[in-house]
């Protein structure tokens, strides 16, 4: 392998340092160079990405409901894999990841890519400053060096299988929707973050809306959607930014409630 890519999705950092500290442990062990594609920003997924059969992609996405972001899976198939390597990895943020690992492997293998393994990591909910806190924190990284080392060594012996198993269902299920407690479904697809008066208009939440939906001029408007990420809400220095929406603000609570314990990385190779 001459290049190993860490390309990644990552609203709020956490899939990022995933990648990266998966990516640089393989590039290091495989005497190979490192590259980065980050394509969590609109303008970067205008690009077409095509790569060769001397290059491994490690590709990592958040989990939303259970799945790759819908919003991705446009760009996903543009990409061309061209034989070369990849390895799936999707970070979710302590319920499940459900289909999204498989889903995200299938769309690879139908990009030309040879997955050769795959992981599922936590780290801490876009919706949550306390769901998995911190993650992915030490331990986590130490796997994902860990994991890294691995896949170099199944590359150099040659020894890896393709297309890696992994967990979870075809056909997919559909996306993961929460209820009440009447269990009825709660949508919260329309919901949109909203501004509070310590915000100084410095443009911050608009620079890194990986939607491109909030309006540089008055940040208190949208022009898109809102995919709840978390990026407007986690990076504004002011902490002006919040959700109101009873709807979002129940079903925050329940996944806080929900899912407390301390979950595992999961790997397969």
């Amino acid at each position: 392998m001459k290049k190993v890519y860490a390309m990644y999705f990552s609203a709020t950092g956490t899939t990022e340092k995933v990648v990266l500290n998966i990516a640089e442990a393989a590039a290091k062990a495989l005497g190979a160079e490192l590259c980065r594609i980050d394509f969590t920003l609109p303008g970067t997924r205008r690009e077409i990405y095509s790569f060769g059969e001397t290059d491994i992609v490690i590709f990592g996405t958040p989990v939303y409901a259970g799945r790759v972001p819908n919003v991705l899976i446009k760009f996903i198939g543009t990409v061309r894999g061209s034989g070369a390597l990849a390895v799936p990895v999707v970070l979710y943020g302590n319920r499940n990841y459900d289909d999204a690992l498989i889903e995200l492997r299938n769309l690879l293998i139908n990009d030309g890519f040879k997955t050769v393994a795959a992981a599922a990591f936590i780290g801490e909910h876009s919706f949550s400053y306390t769901l998995v806190a911190g993650r992915p924190d030490t331990e986590d990284l130490k796997k994902a060096e860990s994991f890294g080392k691995k896949i170099a060594e199944l590359i150099k012996s040659g020894s890896f299988k393709t297309p890696v198993y992994v967990k979870g269902q075809n056909p997919l299920r559909p996306y993961y929707v929460p209820k009440d407690r009447k269990g009825e479904p709660v949508d919260i697809r329309k919901v949109v973050s909203k501004v509070n008066g310590d915000c100084n208009g410095c443009g911050i939440c608009a620079e890194v809306c990986p939607m491109g939906s909030i309006e540089p001029k008055n940040v208190k408007e949208y022009r898109g959607i809102c995919i709840k990420c978390g990026a407007c809400i986690k990076k504004c220095p002011k902490k002006a930014r919040y959700y109101d929406s009873e709807s979002y603000l129940y079903h925050k609570e329940e996944l806080e409630l929900g899912f407390p314990e301390y979950k595992e990385v999961e790997i397969f190779v």
